[in-house]
């Protein structure tokens, strides 16, 4: 069928109407830096929603064509296909001045860049949209974002899923749907700036193997050296620091980029050398030794602790009405970090929620130059089950079901109420969506440019002292789903389950924000050893390296309001013990302007968040600490976080033990 007979009904304004390239490939595998495109299929549609154009086509990747029991495309059937470059020409004339829209489209995308590289091409693209992120800010009431789900929701008819051109014609009906209920709810189109990709940041990365002993701690005068040390170098050696380092983590040390509290010995011809590593081996106390020591002494390295595996037994996930089982109770935990006085501020307002809490917080005002978590407390560790959204709010819950939007007010004010939405059972909202149903006016928060359209949605409004103590509510015609996630205030933890008979899922963990247009959000990531320190710089994830070597984390960009941190915890090396969150803001705006961050953790990029979490960042901080997924025995855990620093990213990475140069 054409979509040129089909009603595509885009609406008629600036923010919504583009010339349109709907993408879709199948491929061989979820790696595009390693994996190859089998069919690919482009429909081009005007800003009047006419179709302009088609086309489609197998292709032949020259290699296995991987997981056929999904896509069906056998070697048989794809044997005597135009390979990529072939066609790459037509492609990219198709794309070329349009925006290129696809369900997570940043896999589409990444796929396309990859093959154009390959064809030593430039992929015409300056901007693309995801259908999937528009739809979490749309937030209709399905159960997940699936093009299937979201397919039949909209009433668009799906014929052959997983064959790209019929996925297409399908994402053109969800697109048109989409568009227009985020015309109804005015929201900004999550637009994505695709700068030109050079090639070689298409040319994989060898993973460094990670160390696989516990970190003994610092080498003792006259003593040996012990599996796992932390070792770092600097200065010239006689010998080529390749070899050192070879032989070193041959013998089973752990050699560094970096130096912090943690190195266990400097290695160095030139002890009073100026070099950064030297100047804080000296502040921190680090030992130092020279060349000729060190390779004495990596002659007699002693045996070391390695680390425990996390093997996570299969656990069913629990129904909507059922409890997941309490966890071992956690070791002592390390003294937190101060954060700064507002962030502080606002936890004493969430340390009464009747849920999964929390760690007490410090209310000292200096930052921490290298930030420490604490694992959770004992008694933190019940997660909350998650609730059927039709549930009947009790005395103490009048909320339950509801997700409230605060307009209005100073920061403190509005960071309040929306602690005391959770309190009471609801979940706070931080942009108008169709999962909306009630919306709390504080001071002037009838001048948000939304009131208009709350309006004419008619939504129930409230001024503030409806919070103080509501009546159990009912949700009149909000949209119902058959499930809602856990609600998590700041500090709250949560196990995450793993499907029974099936490895652990992928988890991504997102973060949002309201539209900002003076500043533009980083989200980040770490990969973290039990000492709080990456193992290598190329753990540390974000924009200008969005994977992990190995690819087990990955940053994912949704729009210019929604950020991503995927990561698969089956793959973790044993000496990665969390992977923290994180997001920072450069120049001069502070979280402060920016408001509340939304958080939310699914076991699929396009499926329903189990765990949500509305943070609310205090005055003057830069970067803040989101969340962050650690081991605690068999099992991984969600803990939100919402901790702010003043100071910028590169001070947060050095802190964590990534060699930024100064």
């Amino acid at each position: 069928m054409s979509l040129a007979s089909a009603s595509f009904d885009v609406p008629a304004t600036d923010h919504y109407a583009h010339d349109w390239a709907l993408v879709d490939v199948e491929t061989s595998g979820l790696v595009a830096r390693r994996d190859r495109v089998l069919s690919v299929a482009v429909v081009t549609i005007g800003p009047d929603g006419e179709q302009t154009g088609e086309f489609s086509t197998l292709l032949d990747p020259g290699c296995d064509p991987g997981p056929v029991h999904v896509h069906g495309l056998t070697a048989e059937r794809l044997r005597g296909s135009p390979t990529f470059d072939q066609v790459a020409g037509r492609i990219g004339a198709m794309l070329q001045d349009r925006v290129l829209v696809a369900h997570n489209a940043q896999f589409d995308y990444d796929f396309l860049a990859h093959e154009f590289a390959r064809a030593r091409m430039w992929l015409p693209v300056s901007q693309r949209l995801c259908t999937l992120a528009l739809n979490r800010q749309v937030d209709p009431p399905t159960d997940d974002m699936k093009l299937g789900t979201l397919a039949a929701h909209y009433g668009v008819p799906q014929q052959h899923a997983h064959d790209a051109l019929d996925d297409t014609r399908v994402l053109a009906g969800i697109l048109r749907a989409s568009l227009r209920q985020a015309a109804r709810l005015d929201l900004p189109l999550p637009l994505v700036a695709c700068p030109p990709r050079a090639e070689s940041r298409f040319t994989p990365q060898p993973p460094k193997s990670p160390c696989a002993y516990r970190n003994p701690g610092r080498l003792a005068p006259g003593g040996p050296l012990r599996q796992g040390m932390k070792i770092a170098i600097t200065g010239d050696t006689a010998h080529a620091r390749a070899e050192l380092v070879g032989r070193a983590v041959a013998a089973g040390l752990n050699m560094m980029a970096s130096v912090s509290r943690h190195t266990s010995v400097l290695v160095t011809n030139e002890p009073a050398c100026d070099s950064t590593k030297a100047r804080r081996a000296l502040a921190e106390g680090v030992p130092v030794i020279d060349e000729h020591t060190f390779l004495r002494l990596l002659a007699d390295v002693r045996t070391g602790t390695a680390h425990e595996a996390t093997a996570a037994p299969a656990v069913t996930i629990a129904p909507p009405d059922a409890a997941t089982a309490p966890a071992a109770a956690p070791a002592p935990a390390p003294t937190p970090a101060p954060a700064s006085a507002s962030a502080s501020a606002s936890a004493s307002a969430s340390a009464s929620a009747q849920v999964p809490v929390t760690e007490p917080e410090s209310t000292t005002a200096p930052v921490p130059a290298e930030p420490v978590l604490p694992s959770p407390s004992p008694g933190a560790a019940v997660p909350v089950p998650r609730q059927p959204a039709d549930s009947v709010g009790s005395l103490d819950k009048p909320l339950a079901g509801h997700r409230v939007l605060v307009l209005g007010g100073v920061h403190a004010d509005a960071a309040a109420a929306r602690t005391r939405v959770v309190e009471l059972g609801g979940s706070a909202a931080i942009n108008l969506s169709a999962s909306v149903t009630d919306v709390v006016l504080l001071a002037r928060g009838e001048e948000d440019r939304r009131m208009s359209r709350i309006t004419a949605l008619e939504l129930p409004v409230h001024d503030g002292h409806w919070l103080t103590a509501p009546a159990s509510i009912d949700r009149g015609t909000a949209a119902v789903r058959a499930q809602k996630p856990q609600v998590l205030p700041r500090g709250g933890v949560t196990d995450l389950p793993v499907p029974h008979g099936r490895p652990a899922p992928d988890w991504y963990i997102t973060a949002s924000w309201a539209p900002q247009t003076d500043c533009e959000i980083d989200v980040v990531a770490f990969l973290l050893d039990e000492d709080e320190q990456v193992t290598f710089d190329e753990e540390f994830i974000f924009y200008g390296a969005p994977e992990s070597p190995a690819g087990t984390v990955r940053l994912l960009t949704g729009g210019p309001a929604e950020q991503t941190i995927a990561v698969d915890v089956a793959s973790l090396p044993p000496a990665t013990r969390k992977v923290v969150v994180a997001a920072a803001i450069d120049g001069v705006t502070t979280f402060g302007t920016v408001g509340a961050i939304q958080i939310g953790a699914a076991a699929d990029n396009s499926g329903a968040p189990i765990a949500r979490a509305t943070l609310d960042a205090a005055t003057t901080e830069r970067t803040m600490l989101l969340a962050e997924i650690y081991r605690r025995g068999p099992l991984w855990r969600l803990r939100t976080v919402g901790q702010g620093y003043d100071h910028g990213l590169d001070a947060l990475a050095r802190g964590y033990g990534v060699d930024i140069a100064d």
